[in-house]
This record gives structure tokens, C-alpha cells and sequence, in this order.
């Protein structure tokens, strides 16, 4: 495959999804990531087993394989000042330090950017948070259900207000991974830009500026407007103002999403489609402002119409229609879904327990078309003696800097 970042190295100081994400990213585009991990805990993400209720298997953990895909791993105790002494000495080959470490606790360790940029002036020196590097929260930690769901307005507008209380975050680690593939993003900026003009820069992403870009639209609108759009409660039927939007119940009780958001050109094929020809004819559904004006009427009978079929027909009658509409599937159903699969959107890797190969799915960039190769995610340590080896160091530190605790 393509690997746009092959020859840069990325040394992570980083823990839980975030972060980790980004060099997750990194890896699959060839850099070689090296992860530091505590050497007797790990990373603490290691010790989670338990996700929404599901058991996970710690040798085949999502929590993982997600981030941590195709990076090799080095024991080091960053509290000792042995341990510093060989992230110092990594960051010397590195072009990337990525972090997501407080900043107290980078000061008091000795690896904020000026204690890296003394040792490697070139360096890329990228940092993930909750709130930003600037503002009196900027110490503040925090995660994707607290930063990016709840304290961004998320929550608040996904959740209808006949509902009684915000929804929870159902999806874990949601506005980490959008979150990783910024700060890639950023990253990426950022070694082109000094391979242009040789000056280092430092790129800083939270979990808070990612849910406002996310949310820019509704937020710009209102800022400007002084309005905001808010969820409605579920039911079959179309948006106000346009029935050729909203979400419409099969017979089985499934979903159809119509998403058609300019419904002039596409009135008479759809009603075709939906068994309701005469309705193309029809003054109140003729023109897209006919159609806009008696929207309650046109959405009964599309209602109706939706009504008398079944999921699985729906989905093939559709198939020819010629706006936007989509099937309301389940996060499971992309393992099987044809389209998802045809454009790479899984990879495989192989299990550190040997079983079957487990599957993941991949960053929502591609190159040339070609799918992921990369490999698993490593175990904790994996790779401490190599990478130090590699580094030059001799056998004889290694082992006084294990016997002193600095390593695994």
C-alpha cells in the first residue's frame, strides 16, 4: 500500500483513545509509531474488560486494537529520571512527539515542549486535550462523554426536549476517534509545512474544538440567528417543510431514511417509486413549493405508502430512485454491507492469542485505493528491547536500566 508517512517516526507519551488514535492513523499511513507504555501497567486503557455492559477479551480488546494498530511498544517509566533519560533520547530520532498528558504532569515530568525542543529542535510537538492548551481549564482533564458530548451541546441537541434529559453517549470513544483523526490531520500540516520552510510548529487539538467543527453548521447559525436546531422525537413521518426528508417505518418495523434535500427535480420519480404515481400530478405536490406548503399531506401518504412494505423491499425498490435516502442500519450491519466492504472500510489484523483474525475498521482516508496493511496492536512492552537496540544503545544499559525499574 501507499505509505504517505513512511520514514517519519512518532514517539507517544499518550494514554486511552484521543490521542492514541492519531498515532493509530499515523501507523496505518507508515509512520513508525513508538508507544510509550508504563512497564508493569501499561497503558491503562489495558485494564479495561468491560465496555456498556459486554465482557471484553484483553488479548482481542477493541480498546486496543482501535488506537493502537501498527505501532511498536516500549516499557519506560517516565516518573524516573533514568526512564526521561530514554524518552530524551527516542525523541532524538523522533519527527513527531504526541502527548496528551496534563500539563502539570508534563512540567513535573520534564517532557513539555520546551524540555523535548532541547533535545530535538525539529520536532513536531502535538498535544490532545479536553479544553485546550490555553484558559483556566486548560489543566482540566477530561473525556469524550465529558468534553466532546456533554460540555460541547452535543448531548443537548441530539436530545429532544419531550424527553426529559440528555442522551447518554452510546457510542464509546466517539469524539476521541474524530478527535485522533484531527490531530493527524494537524500533524500532517505540520510536517509539510516544515519540509517547505524548516520550522517546527506546535499543533494542539481537544476534544471540546472538535465537537464545535463538528457542530459548526448549527453553531455558526446560532451565533448568527440566535436559534438552534434541536432533535425531534422519533416517528414516522416527514421533516416540516419537506416530506421527501424524515424517517419513515416499514411494515416490519424497520426504518427508511428520505433525505432528499431539494425535492423539485427528484417529486415524480419518488412518487413512482413509492406506488403513488398520481400523486406527481397532484397541485399540492406538484412543484417543490407545492410540495414545501401541504408537506403534512404529502407525508401521510408517503407514510402510508411505506407502511404497506416490507424493510428488505424497500431497500431494492429504492435502489433506482434518483435522490437521497439510506436504510437505518445498525453499527454491526457495516460487516456485511456491500458497499462498506467493496471501499476497504475493514481490515484484518492477526490476534495476539492466536484465534481467528481480528477485524477493525479502518481511518476514513485512502490512498490510491488500496486497503490497510498494518499489524496488531502490540502488547504492552512488546518492542523495548528492539527499538532501544535499534537506537544504538548497549546491551549493558538496558539491563541496569531494567534493573533499575526505568524499563521493562
Amino acid at each position: 500500500m501507499t505509505q504517505v508517512m513512511k520514514g517519519i517516526r512518532v514517539l507517544e507519551v499518550a494514554q486511552f483513545t484521543f490521542v492514541p488514535a492519531a498515532g493509530a492513523i499515523l501507523a496505518d499511513w507508515g509512520a513508525d509509531v513508538i508507544k510509550i507504555e508504563h512497564p508493569q501497567r501499561g497503558d491503562t486503557q489495558r485494564g479495561f474488560v468491560n465496555l456498556g455492559g459486554i465482557k471484553v477479551n484483553p488479548n482481542r480488546s477493541p480498546f486496543m486494537e482501535h488506537p493502537n494498530r501498527g505501532k511498536r511498544s516500549v516499557g519506560v517509566d517516565i516518573s524516573k529520571p533514568e526512564g526521561m533519560a530514554v524518552i530524551y533520547e527516542l525523541a532524538k530520532t523522533a519527527d513527531v512527539f504526541l502527548t496528551n498528558y496534563l500539563p502539570a504532569q508534563r512540567q513535573k515530568m520534564k517532557f513539555d515542549v520546551e524540555h523535548i525542543r532541547a533535545v530535538n529542535p525539529r520536532i513536531i510537538y502535538a498535544r490532545g486535550s479536553a479544553y485546550g492548551d490555553k484558559g483556566p481549564e486548560r489543566d482540566s482533564g477530561g473525556f469524550d462523554g465529558t468534553a466532546f458530548w456533554n460540555r460541547s451541546g452535543i448531548a443537548w441537541a441530539m436530545s429532544p426536549p419531550d424527553l426529559g434529559g440528555p442522551i447518554s453517549q452510546g457510542i464509546p470513544a466517539f469524539g476521541d476517534s474524530i478527535g485522533g483523526m484531527n490531530i493527524a490531520g494537524g500533524i500532517s500540516a505540520a510536517l509539510f509545512h516544515r519540509e517547505r520552510t524548516g520550522e517546527a510548529t506546535e499543533v494542539d487539538v481537544s476534544l471540546l474544538s472538535t465537537a464545535w467543527w463538528a457542530s459548526g453548521t448549527s453553531i455558526d447559525m446560532g451565533i448568527d440567528t440566535g436559534q438552534i436546531m434541536r432533535n425531534r422525537m422519533p416517528g414516522s413521518g416527514g421533516n416540516p417543510g419537506n416530506p421527501l426528508m424524515g424517517n419513515y417505518t416499514t411494515a416490519d418495523g424497520e426504518t427508511i431514511n428520505m433525505c432528499t434535500l431539494t425535492p423539485g427535480p427528484h417529486i415524480r420519480n419518488f412518487f413512482e417509486h413509492i406506488g403513488r404515481p398520481e400523486c406527481a400530478d397532484d397541485e399540492r405536490f406538484a412543484t417543490a413549493e407545492a410540495l414545501m406548503k401541504n408537506w403534512q399531506a404529502a407525508s401521510d401518504i408517503i407514510r402510508e405508502a411505506f407502511a404497506q412494505r416490507d424493510f428488505k423491499y424497500w431497500r431494492e425498490k429504492l435502489a433506482s430512485y434518483s435522490g437521497q435516502w439510506a436504510p437505518v442500519q445498525s453499527l454491526l450491519d457495516i460487516a456485511d454491507d456491500a458497499q462498506a466492504l467493496a471501499n476497504d472500510m475493514l481490515f484484518e489484523v492477526e490476534a495476539s492469542d492466536g484465534g481467528d483474525p481480528i477485524r477493525l475498521v479502518r481511518g476514513p482516508v485512502q490512498f490510491n485505493h488500496e486497503p490497510v496493511k498494518t499489524t496488531r496492536a502490540p502488547q504492552a512492552s512488546e518492542h523495548t528491547e528492539i527499538v532501544l537496540m535499534e537506537m544504538g544503545m548497549e546491551w549493558e544499559r538496558i539491563e541496569q536500566l531494567k534493573a533499575a525499574g526505568a524499563i521493562a
